[in-house]
């Protein structure tokens, strides 16, 4: 079986799968030979021609430059320098337009042409057959060659990568986009400097079989190139014009029937391809010591008056190669393409410069190529993937990376896409697919790129975390290291004294920074502390194991103690000045109060006669007990009782106050009644005088208890808040209660007095009516005034008996209320009575007098229920509110029971 190099020297292809035949359209532009286009007047240099990064500039605006001068430099194998394409001076440093799909700006180098077209000093290596491969792949790098053909990757990297491993060098010449012939018209007119290029490639690499690929569509080329050749040991292997014949994977296919692996590059297979445009720029470079600064540019289509291929500085714009060579836009379509149809893209303006990749401008007219349709719907055809030279599945791809589903998109090898539009060409939807699959690989590397980053980032702070704990444990190992030494020296020289004279000196300054007295002593402490430091120093002198301190002890006994009562002064201070203010508040009323009061008193007492001046006197002397009464309560009060204390106290004593002022003016209004009475009858006086002086001692008797009362009100506030609370609900209770009674009282003299003028009869029986009627009032008072005590016992023993007792008062106030108010009604149907007839006015009486002591009988049994309820209540809460429940509906039965009573009574009076 013959090996690879014996089948491919024999004359054996290969095909690759898929591939189309567009029109090829090259026979427009080979008409001519290659025309050299003139100095531009502004040249835009882009510092990035090339796969890799950019180089570093070497130049500034305003700097003077030369030809062939490079202005970057590189530091790694992916960048390359950029040299001037001609001389002049450089005008700005800048952001650009760049022949590029995404029509972004990129940083540029504008020069100012001079024309002279001054070159740099150049080193030509005429034999290169003396140099070292490394010396010659230098040479290529300085120069600043690269791939040609399209993608622009470093050609002394790519020549590097196949040292000492190639074995077939392949030659593209195939040029298979259609339109392109800057390739052919190169190889008619400089095939010998092509073959001196690969020569100089071959001595690089020294590989075992030379092969030019050709396509069969350009016989000139071939006839130059096989007499270039004809005592070279090179094969010139023509092959079928077919797109994309000329793709590096797809050449290799069609000569060695070899495939480059997923991810790998030809060199992993033993094989190296170069351009017929690189191997010109490498034999320029290697045997006359020139730069890359100018390349073959193809101006083509119908827009041109003369298609043809034009040898063009680099940086030169479009725009002045397209007033060169006699370009006509299309009026309703203007269109420039840079590249070929199939692969070309679509300039932005014609501002963009000729880059070292750029072979191709392509201006066509709407008719020659129809302008792009709507995007349709994919309709699934699968034409697409019979296409693809690269064996990939379009439709998917472009799904996925519609979605950007860039993970989905990498599985199915989108890398491996050579961009060669052939799927786009063959589909019936129009539907721009190598835009989406450019679009995904610039994503997929930016992403790519950030993750480097993001990974070197990482190393790099892990670096530096480990070289700090690397530094930290040296200082530590340096300190404990110094630490030891200083120990073993200090042993070996005695150094404990010195650790002890450095302790001292430390001592020594500690106490000189310190004050030396903290405050200034009262004579008697500082005394005492001079006795009891001697008394210190002479146990010490005398050899006592323990000294006296009793002195010592004294004298914190009398610091504390004298803290204490500080203390206590402060708190007291405090209390009573709180207690102070309201207790001077309570005065202040109570003295404007009786102010009021005696300015009245005078009032009514100057036009009175002498009787009246007499009870005028008395009623103020009552009143000015009672007010010393009151002063004395409210001085008596203690400031150590509490806050809340207080403010019940100055409850109380605002509503003693205003009772007092309601019944002084009372009293006041009573001795002109009966002044009038008197007047008018003596026996209406001697009645009225008798019921004042009645009313005057009950009200000195209210007001003394109303006085006691609030010393057991605070009796009890001492014990319990709740109890206190209590406390002033029954006192509020009894005062509302006490009021109703003054009211009913002073309009009972009046009836009185209006019985007496007309009848004496009437006026004894009413007299009787109003004793009687005074005699239950005090009764129920007395009542009243025990009630509170027990309330008072109750709370005291417990908050839920306190609650229970108040519900029991208050329901009895106002079942006392509601007997008042049939006692008020009956004497006036009593006073009726007596007016119709005597013997009627005697029933009456006699009725009002067993009501009474109905009444009087209800009441004694309303006080033995507290009585009940508050054993119930000691016995069980739960007993207690039933017991409360009883009382309230035997209260509503006797009110009941009253008011059928009092119906039948007006039906027999009827």
């Amino acid at each position: 079986m013959l090996s690879l190099i014996e089948q491919i020297k024999s004359g054996a292809l290969w095909t690759f799968p898929g591939g189309v035949h567009p029109a090829e359209n090259k026979v427009q532009s080979v008409k001519t030979s290659i025309a050299r286009a003139q100095i531009p007047a502004e040249i835009i240099l882009p510092i990035k021609q090339h796969i890799g990064k950019p180089g570093n500039l070497t130049v500034e605006v305003g700097d003077k430059v030369f030809k062939g001068q490079a202005l970057t430099k590189y530091d790694m194998s992916f960048m390359l320098p950029v040299h001037a394409p001609t001389s002049g001076q450089v005008t700005a440093i800048e952001s650009r337009t760049t022949a590029h799909p995404s029509g972004l700006n990129e940083l540029c180098i504008v020069i100012k042409p001079d024309f002279e077209d001054t070159w740099v000093e150049c080193d030509a290596w005429p034999d290169f057959s003396q140099r070292t491969p490394d010396e010659l792949i230098e040479k290529i790098r300085q120069a600043g060659v690269s791939g040609m053909g399209g993608a622009g990757f470093p050609t002394a990297k790519k020549i590097q990568a196949g040292l000492a491993r190639t074995d077939i060098l392949i030659i593209n010449a195939a040029e298979c986009e259609p339109y392109i012939t800057a390739d052919d018209m190169l190889m008619r007119e400089n095939a010998a400097d092509i073959i001196q290029g690969i020569e100089i490639v071959e001595h690089i690499l020294k590989p075992k079989l030379t092969v030019i690929g050709i396509e069969d569509n350009k016989p000139d080329a071939i006839k130059a190139l096989q007499k270039a050749a004809e005592h070279k040991d090179i094969v010139i292997r023509v092959i079928p014009t077919k797109y994309p014949s000329g793709g590096e994977k797809q050449l290799i296919k069609i000569l060695t029937d070899k495939e480059v692996p997923n991810g790998g590059i030809p060199a992993d297979i033993g094989i190296l391809v170069q351009n017929v445009g690189s191997l010109y720029a490498i034999k320029h470079a290697v045997c006359e010591g020139k730069a890359l600064v100018d390349r073959v540019v193809t101006l083509t289509g119908d827009t041109f008056k003369q298609p043809r291929n034009v040898w063009s500085l680099l940086g030169t714009p479009v725009q002045a190669l397209l007033d060169e060579f006699g370009y006509k836009a299309d009026k309703k379509l203007p269109r420039l393409i840079m590249g070929g149809p199939m692969m070309g893209f679509t300039l932005p303006h014609a501002q963009v410069p000729i880059t070292k990749t750029s072979n191709c401008i392509l201006a066509p007219t709407r008719k020659e190529i129809s302008p792009n349709q709507y995007e349709m719907a994919c309709i699934r055809c699968g034409q697409c993937a019979e296409a693809c030279p690269a064996s990939l599945l379009p439709q998917q791809l472009v799904w996925h990376a519609k979605a950007e589903e860039l993970d989905k998109c990498e599985e199915l090898n989108i890398k491996d896409c050579i961009e060669c539009g052939a799927c786009a060409f063959v589909c019936p939807s129009e539907i721009p697919l190598v835009q989406y699959y450019r679009q995904a690989k610039a994503e997929i590397r930016t992403r790519k790129e950030e993750a480097e980053a993001a990974e070197r980032a990482k190393i790099r702070f892990e670096e530096k975390k480990a070289r700090l704990e690397r530094d930290k444990a040296a200082r530590e190992n340096r300190f404990k290291k110094a630490a030891d030494d200083r120990r073993k020296e200090m042993k070996s020289t005695g150094g404990d004294d010195a650790i002890a004279a450095a302790i001292a000196r430390v001592k020594a300054q500690k106490s000189e920074s310190a004050p030396t007295e903290e405050k200034a002593v009262k004579p008697a402490v500082a005394a005492a502390i001079a006795k009891a430091k001697a008394k210190q120093a002479a146990a010490m002198a005398s050899g006592q194991a323990e000294p006296d301190n009793s002195e010592m002890a004294k004298l914190r006994e009398e610091r504390k103690r004298q803290a204490r009562e500080k203390k206590a002064a402060k708190e007291q201070a405090g209390e009573v000045s709180a207690s102070d203010s309201k207790k001077d508040a309570v005065a202040a009323a109570i003295a404007r109060a009786k102010a009021k009061k005696a300015e009245q008193a005078q009032e009514s007492a100057e036009p009175v006669e002498d009787k009246k001046a007499a009870v005028a006197a008395a009623i103020a002397r009552a009143k000015a007990k009672k007010a010393q009464a009151s002063e004395a309560d409210n001085t008596e009060a203690t400031p150590e009782s509490g806050d809340k204390k207080a403010a019940v106290a100055a409850a109380i004593a605002r509503a003693k106050a205003r009772k007092a002022e309601q019944q002084a003016e009372k009293a006041e209004a009573e001795p002109e009644q009966a002044d009038d009475t008197v007047n008018e009858d003596p026996k209406k006086a001697a009645v009225a005088a008798a019921i004042a002086r009645a009313k005057a001692r009950k009200a000195e008797q209210q007001a003394e208890k109303a006085e006691a009362e609030p010393a057991r009100t605070d009796d009890s506030v001492n014990e319990d808040p709740k109890k206190a609370a209590v406390a002033a609900a029954i006192a509020r209770a009894k005062a509302r209660k006490a009021e109703q009674q003054a009211e009913k009282a002073e309009a009972e003299p009046a009836q009185a007095d209006d019985s007496v003028s007309e009848d004496p009869k009437k006026a004894a029986v009413a007299a009787a009516i109003a004793r009687a009627k005074a005699r239950k009032a005090e009764q129920q008072a007395e009542k009243a005034e025990a009630e509170p005590e027990q309330s008072d016992d109750i709370a005291n023993e417990d908050p839920k008996k306190a609650a229970v007792a108040a519900a029991i008062a208050r329901a009895k106030a106002r079942k006392a209320g509601q007997q008042a108010e049939k006692a008020e009604a009956e004497p006036a149907q009593a006073d009726d009575s007596v007016n119709e007839d005597p013997k009627k006015a005697a029933v009456a009486a006699a009725i009002a007098r067993a009501k009474a002591r109905k009444a009087q009988q209800q009441a004694e049994k309303a006080e033995a229920e507290p009585v009940q309820a508050d054993d119930i209540v000691d016995e069980d809460p739960k007993k207690a509110a039933v017991a409360a429940a009883i009382a309230r509906a035997k209260a509503r039965k006797a009110q009941q029971q009253a008011e059928k009573e009092q119906q039948k009574q007006t039906e027999e009076k009827e």
